[in-house]
C-alpha cells in the first residue's frame, strides 16, 4: 500500500509541475503513458481557460493565447475541484505580465469576460417588481435602500473594449484598435442571460450609492451634483426605473430603514 502511494504522490507531483517521471518508478510502457497523462492535462486546462474566456483568444489568436495559457498554469496550477472557476487571477496575471499581453486593452477585456461569467454563476434572488414599488408610499422613498441582484457588478475600464466584444460575438474578424476610454461597465444577469451597459456620469454615482447601501434620498443627493438640484429626483426614479425593468434590483426590504440622526 505504501508503494501505491509514493507512486501516486509522485504522479501527482510530476504532473502538476510538468516533468517527467522517475524512471524507477515506471516502466517503458508506464512513462509512455504517463506523458499522455501530463499533456492531456495541460491541454484541458488550457482548453477551460477558452470556455471562461471565450472573446479574448479570438483576439489574442492561438499562438499568443496558449502562450499566456501556459504561463498562466505554471504559476497558478488548477486548485477548485470545479474547472469552471480556473482563471480567476487571469486578469491580476496579465496585468502584471505585460510581454504577454500584446495591448492593455485585454486586460479590461478579459475582466469583462470574468464579470459576465460571475454574474451568470452568481446566486438566484427574488427581484422588485414595478407593482411593489408603486405600493411603497411616497414618504418612505427617502428611507428605502434598494439592494442590487447578487449578479450586478460595476467595473472600471480604461478601454473602449465593447465594441471589440460585439464584433466577435456577431463573426466579424476586421477589429479596429480599442480607443483608450475611462468608463464604468455595469454588468448583470437578467433571468438565464448575462448583460452589460456603458454607464454614464449620472448612472455611476446612482449604481454606487445603491453598492454602498444608500438610502434614496442620499442617493438623490449625491445625484444632484451630476443632474443638478431640481432634476435629481426625476432623475433617480428614471434611473431606478431602467434597474428594475432590466431586472437588477432586488426585492425591498419588509421595512423601511431609518436614516440615523447621529
Amino acid at each position: 500500500m505504501m508503494q501505491l502511494q509514493t507512486l501516486q504522490s509522485a504522479f501527482q507531483d510530476a504532473l502538476l509541475q510538468d516533468r517527467p517521471l522517475e524512471p524507477a518508478l515506471l516502466d517503458a510502457r508506464g512513462v509512455l503513458q504517463f506523458g499522455v497523462y501530463r499533456n492531456a492535462y495541460r491541454a484541458r486546462l488550457r482548453a477551460a481557460l477558452r470556455d471562461n474566456f471565450e472573446v479574448l483568444p479570438l483576439v489574442m489568436g492561438d499562438e499568443a493565447f496558449d502562450a499566456l495559457a501556459n504561463a498562466y498554469i505554471e504559476a497558478h496550477p488548477s486548485a477548485h475541484y470545479s474547472l469552471r472557476w480556473f482563471g480567476h487571477q487571469l486578469c491580476s496575471f496579465m496585468r502584471a505580465n505585460e510581454a504577454l499581453v500584446d495591448h492593455p486593452a485585454l486586460v479590461d477585456l478579459a475582466r469583462m469576460e470574468w464579470a459576465l461569467r460571475q454574474a451568470f454563476d452568481a446566486g438566484t434572488a427574488a427581484t422588485l417588481t414595478a407593482a411593489e414599488l408603486a405600493a411603497v408610499p411616497a414618504a418612505d422613498w427617502a428611507d428605502l435602500c434598494f439592494a442590487l441582484h447578487p449578479s450586478v457588478q460595476l467595473l472600471e475600464l480604461q478601454w473602449a473594449i465593447g465594441p471589440i466584444w460585439h464584433a466577435l460575438k456577431s463573426g466579424q474578424t476586421e477589429l479596429d484598435p480599442p480607443a483608450a476610454l475611462n468608463h464604468h461597465l455595469l454588468v448583470w444577469r437578467q433571468g438565464m442571460n448575462t448583460q452589460w451597459k456603458s454607464l454614464n456620469t449620472a448612472e455611476v454615482v446612482f449604481v454606487q450609492g445603491l453598492l454602498a447601501g444608500q438610502h434614496f434620498g442620499q442617493v438623490c443627493g449625491a445625484l444632484a451634483q451630476c443632474v443638478g438640484e431640481e432634476g435629481a429626483a426625476a432623475a433617480a426614479v428614471a434611473l431606478l426605473s431602467e434597474l428594475l425593468h432590466a431586472g437588477a434590483l432586488g426585492a425591498l426590504p419588509s421595512q423601511p430603514t431609518e436614516i440615523s440622526k447621529y
